[in-house]
């Protein structure tokens, strides 16, 4: 494939729109419209392990993205999409429904390590090729009263395990082993390995 000088990002996640500048990597929106179920696709399934469902979620969205460009007709680019799990063991801690499980999810991962896994995929016109980022993160122990003022803060929606790394919640971690951009939702270092073939830059 002739190498391009953009690429589609299916996501709305402002954070990774954030992380591809700052890779130099022009991009544009790929978002699922009103016609879409798109938080459908993060469901999970019985027994289903962490990596596992990374994998399939960050599949499906890239199947869903092609067909949304082809339906859309806009011009064809490569296609980027990622999705980013909190794992405490084999339980999976996705985007909290309310603030009764933002403040569940907190409370498990106070004081305790807990596992950060990122997928990202790229489909370049002809294969799609894929990585998986895991990153450990430990929280020291938070007290009752900081959950419930970040959770009424907002900041834990929309967010797997119920915080950004980026956020105030950066105060009650203790150790990070891995890849911060990765935790954040977008790993950067195997985001460039797959782009690096189609865009000089990255």
């Amino acid at each position: 494939m002739h190498r391009n000088d953009f690429v589609y990002l299916a996501s709305a996640s402002l954070r990774r729109s954030q992380l591809l500048d700052q890779l130099g990597v022009r991009h544009q929106l790929l978002v699922a419209d009103a016609t879409e179920d798109a938080e459908a696709l993060e469901a999970t399934r019985h027994g289903e392990l962490p990596a596992a469902y990374v994998r399939r979620v960050t599949s499906a969205k890239l199947c869903a993205a092609r067909a949304r460009l082809a339906r859309r007709g806009w011009p064809i680019a490569p296609i980027l999409c990622a999705d980013t799990t909190v794992a405490l063991r084999t339980q999976i801690l996705g985007k909290p429904a309310d603030a009764a499980q933002a403040i569940a999810m907190l409370t498990l991962l106070s004081g305790r390590p807990h596992r950060v896994i990122s997928g990202v995929a790229l489909f370049d016109g002809r294969r799609t090729t894929s990585r998986l980022n895991i990153s450990h993160v430990r929280f020291g122990v938070i007290p009752r009263s900081e959950i419930e003022a970040y959770v009424a803060s907002g900041e834990p929606f929309g967010k797997a395990g119920a915080y950004a790394i980026q956020s105030q919640a950066a105060r009650w971690i203790e150790h990070i082993d891995g890849s911060y951009t990765g935790i954040m939702g977008l790993p950067l270092f195997e985001t460039a390995q797959l782009l690096r073939r189609l865009l000089p830059r990255a």
